[in-house]
């Protein structure tokens, strides 16, 4: 009978999915504020869009320590 192996996530994986998940609300932001009219909240979307771009670069430099 073969043994299970358990399956380890490590910090780096973790870093890397946050990573992808921030880059990827970076996307829906930028679109987000293209796709409002009310000038308001298409403001609030393209602030959202740059403060989490800073995360996802923050995440990428972690990355790059990590690997």
């Amino acid at each position: 009978m073969s043994e299970k192996k358990e399956l380890v996530i490590t910090t780096r994986d973790r870093v890397l999915r946050a990573w992808q998940n921030s880059t990827e609300l970076v996307r829906d932001f930028e679109v987000y504020s293209k796709e409002i009219d009310e000038k308001e909240i298409a403001r609030m979307f393209d602030k959202f869009a740059e403060d989490e771009g800073h995360h996802a670069a923050k995440l990428l430099e972690l990355l790059h320590e990590l690997s």
